[in-house]
C-alpha cells in the first residue's frame, strides 16, 4: 500500500496537515473566532483505536469533540486511525474528519506526546516506526507503565488475528461487509434521531447476537493475554475487534479500547492509575463501568 499513500496524484487531494512534504507547516486547530473551550477532564493518558478517517462510518464529530473536551499527558493511537484499505477503493475525506486531524495537531502544539502504534488498516505507517513525524511518534508497539507501576503492552492487535495473518482475501471481503453493516447503521441512527431517540448501535447489536463473532472475540481475547504472560507483563491495551471491554484473564489486565465507528469509546487513565472506559456517543457521555468479570472493580 505504499505506492498508494504517497502517490502524488492522491497526495494533493489530503488537507495540508497530511501532506507528505508540509508536516512542518501545520495550522493550530481553529476556534472559529471564539475563544477555545478548555478540556472538561484530565486524563494521565488516552487510549483510542479504529477511527477509521477515510470512511462514512467513522464518527469524526464526536471524535473531535472528545478531544476538545479530555486534555491528557500521553495520547496513544492504537491503529487503524485512517483506513487506508477504503481510501484506495474510494475517496472520502470530509471537513469533519479535517477536524479530527486539526484537533490532534492541537493537542502536539500544546504539549500532549502523541503516540501512534500504526494498525492494519493503517499499516503503510509501519514503514516509518521508530521515526517521528510532526511531533507523532510512530511505533509497532509500545510499553506503558501506569502511574501504580503497571506495564501494559499496547498494541492494534491484528497480529493475533488468524483471517488477518493467514487469508488477508478474507479480511478484505470481511471488511467490505463490514462497511454495508455500517451503512445500514447511519440509515438506522437515521430514523432513531429523527423519532427523538437516543444512539444505539445495529452493527454492534448484530455482532454481539452472532455466536461465531462471540466466540472470536473471546478467542482474541485469551491469545492476548497469553502473549503478554510469556513476556512478563501485567496487561495489555490493543484495538482491532471493536469491542471495548476491560477483563482479568488468568492474572493479566485485558483492555480494549474499543472504536469511533460504532461505540464511540476511548480507554483512560487517571493520575492514580485507575483505568476506565468512557463512552462518548451522543447524547449520552458518560463513564462504562469497568469491571472484572466477578463484579469487583478494576483496582486502581
Amino acid at each position: 500500500m505504499a505506492e498508494f499513500a504517497w502517490d502524488t496524484a492522491r497526495r494533493d487531494r489530503l488537507p495540508d496537515a497530511l501532506r507528505y512534504r508540509e508536516f512542518e507547516r501545520r495550522p493550530r486547530a481553529p476556534s472559529g473566532g471564539r475563544e477555545v473551550q478548555r478540556a472538561a477532564r484530565h486524563h494521565r493518558a488516552i487510549f483510542i483505536s479504529d477511527v477509521h478517517l477515510g470512511t462514512r462510518g467513522c464518527k469524526a464529530a464526536e471524535l473531535a469533540d472528545f478531544l476538545t473536551r479530555n486534555s491528557c499527558d500521553t495520547l496513544f493511537l492504537v491503529g487503524d486511525i485512517v483506513d487506508g484499505w477504503r481510501l484506495k477503493r474510494r475517496w472520502f475525506w470530509p471537513d469533519a474528519h479535517n477536524a479530527v486531524v486539526a484537533a490532534l495537531l492541537h493537542k502536539i502544539d500544546t504539549g500532549t506526546r502523541v503516540v501512534f502504534v500504526p494498525g492494519n488498516h493503517d499499516e503503510v505507517f509501519r514503514e516509518y516506526c521508530g521515526r517521528s513525524i510532526a511531533g507523532v511518534e510512530i511505533l509497532r508497539e509500545a510499553i506503558h507503565e501506569t502511574a501504580d507501576g503497571r506495564r501494559l503492552l499496547v498494541l492494534h492487535g491484528d497480529q493475533f488475528d488468524a483471517v488477518i495473518a493467514y487469508a488477508k482475501w478474507l479480511a478484505h471481503l470481511g471488511d467490505w461487509a463490514y462497511s454495508v453493516a455500517l451503512e445500514m447503521n447511519e440509515w438506522w441512527g437515521a430514523g432513531r434521531r429523527a423519532l427523538g431517540l437516543g444512539y444505539w448501535s445495529l452493527s454492534a447489536w448484530l455482532k454481539q447476537k452472532v455466536k461465531n463473532a462471540v466466540d472470536y472475540i473471546c478467542h482474541f481475547e485469551e491469545t492476548v493475554a497469553d502473549h503478554v504472560r510469556a513476556r512478563g507483563l501485567d496487561g495489555a491495551v490493543c484495538g482491532h475487534i471493536h469491542h471495548a471491554q476491560i477483563r482479568e484473564i488468568g492474572g493479566v489486565l485485558y483492555l480494549n479500547d474499543g472504536d469511533w465507528v460504532e461505540s464511540c469509546t476511548a480507554l483512560v487513565e487517571d493520575a492514580r492509575g485507575k483505568l476506565e472506559i468512557l463512552s462518548w456517543a451522543a447524547p449520552h457521555r458518560e463513564t462504562v463501568p469497568a469491571t472484572l468479570p466477578d463484579g469487583v472493580a478494576v483496582p486502581a
